[in-house]
């Protein structure tokens, strides 16, 4: 599909923008300049990075290969067609999909989110329940190696032993490959699926593909095993910012989605990051939103309030980006996610009536994937739901949305609207950029590095202290 016949994503913050409570219009316009210095910031860092010259101590880490990631992908595919790594995804991709009807993906963190979101995103939501042919001939998916649960860990492996004869596959996700959790994950699932191979290692190496940094512990590892198709974490790409590399490719090609289209979607974002002033720039704009409200307002609590259970690992990967990003030096504000109408029985009350310290964002899809639903007349009409006849499930949905803004508004509490044209590849690779570098403007716009992970790194030391003891 050609990218001009991708619909675009909107941000719209009018609800966000009244007396007292909200951000005024000049608030907007004193930080329009700074914004638009923060986003040559953003672009200094990539053309730092893509010189290859040496970056300042106060730079590191610098991880702004991220940024046009999807425009070289997409570059190099045209020119190489199968040769190029994009080229290479889809065939390793179609090769195990071949082999096995079942995969697990294994990873922490960045290395297994963004994937875990496009899957509940793109996917059917009891995809794992269908038979192969209604899942396009395409494995069952699963996610570990992102915690130690024991009694989670031995369910799955029970699964994956109790179907004789039938082998599965895996795809393990790590930069350094010295993280524990998907490092002793990696061992445990290897030992089962080599019983399951009956011990023919030959058999096992075909069945794994490794996603890791160029020198990594993972990387020999996967050499011993005699690994042939081992893909890359870019340098430049730090974990949470990774969905458009094979940490994200891998498995959504595993899912039999549309990894172009993801790109394509990407690089609509970027384009308009680049060159669309403040006020007509959904990046700056949401910086610019969330930042007035919690400077001047207080809002420390940012909620991401996905319409549609579909979205809310969505939300999730935007949580872990937010707060690994910007939680830092004693500042970054607190990322939620909630799902409506179901949590608005849950978190509802304190969101309208609570503290003061919030502010929502409506991630709203604007179509529905299936035929919408549409409540028919009854003879059994105990619950006066025939006044409603003829109104759907989206009708629904659109009417409790318009009614918790209003409710919202009523109390003058701040909210904006984040429109999807569709739950589908092509939007969700315009939400992902948008996000990623809406985090890293912000981070520069407020003198914090975005990227790097001290405090993560700190835990991984003493556990690993307390474990070796």
């Amino acid at each position: 599909m050609p990218q001009s016949s991708i619909p675009e994503i909107s941000y719209n913050p009018r609800a966000a923008v009244m007396r007292d409570t909200g951000v005024s219009p000049a608030d907007l316009a004193w930080l329009a300049p700074r914004l638009e210095s923060a986003r040559n910031e953003v672009l200094d860092d990539l053309a730092l990075w893509q010189s290859g010259d040496e970056v300042p101590a106060a730079k590191q880490p610098l991880d702004a290969g991220f940024i046009d990631l999807p425009e070289r992908l997409l570059a190099q595919y045209a020119a190489k067609g199968d040769q190029s790594e994009l080229g290479r995804i889809q065939a390793a991709a179609t090769r195990l999909a071949s082999q096995v009807d079942r995969v697990v993906v294994l990873g922490i963190g960045g290395s297994y989110m963004g994937a875990r979101a496009l899957f509940e995103a793109c996917c059917d939501p009891y995809y794992n329940e269908l038979d192969r042919t209604q899942r396009r001939m395409q494995p069952r998916i699963y996610f570990a190696g992102n915690n130690v649960d024991n009694d989670a860990v031995t369910a799955l492996l029970n699964l994956l032993l109790s179907h004789e004869r039938e082998r599965f596959g895996i795809v393990v996700i790590s930069k350094s490959g010295g993280t524990l959790e998907t490092a002793v994950a990696f061992r445990v699932f290897l030992e089962a699926l080599t019983e399951a191979c009956g011990g023919d290692m030959n058999k096992v190496h075909e069945l794994i593909i490794p996603i890791t940094g160029l020198k990594s512990r993972l990387r020999s590892l996967a050499g011993a095993l005699g690994c042939t198709e081992i893909f890359p974490i870019p340098e430049g790409v730090g974990g949470r910012f990774s969905i458009f590399s094979p940490v994200g490719l891998v498995p959504a090609a595993l899912l039999g989605l549309d990894v172009v289209k993801l790109l394509e979607g990407a690089t609509i974002t970027t384009k308009r990051f680049c060159n669309s002033p403040p006020g007509e720039n959904p990046v700056l704009d949401y910086v610019g939103i969330c930042r007035m409200m919690e400077t001047r307002r207080g809002a420390t609590t940012r909620v991401l309030s996905t319409w549609g259970e579909g979205l809310e690992a969505v939300g999730l990967w935007y949580d872990q980006l937010l707060a690994e990003s910007l939680g830092k030096d004693g500042q970054g504000a607190l990322p939620l996610t909630t799902v409506n109408t179901r949590d608005l029985h849950s978190r509802g009350q304190q969101h309208q009536d609570g503290r003061r310290d919030k502010l929502i964002t409506n991630l709203i899809v604007d179509r529905p994937r299936r035929e919408p639903i549409a409540i028919k007349p009854s003879t059994l009409n105990q619950d006066l739901l025939n006044d409603l006849s003829g109104k759907t499930l989206p009708d629904i949905l659109q009417a409790a949305l318009n009614g918790t803004n209003k409710a919202y508004a009523d109390a003058r509490r701040p909210t904006a609207d984040l429109h999807l044209p569709r739950r589908d590849e092509a939007s969700l690779g315009q939400l992902f950029q948008m996000l990623m570098l809406s985090t890293a403007v912000e981070g520069r716009l407020v003198g914090i590095n975005p990227y790097g992970q001290p405090g993560v790194e700190a835990y991984k030391k003493h556990m690993n202290e307390f474990l070796r003891k």
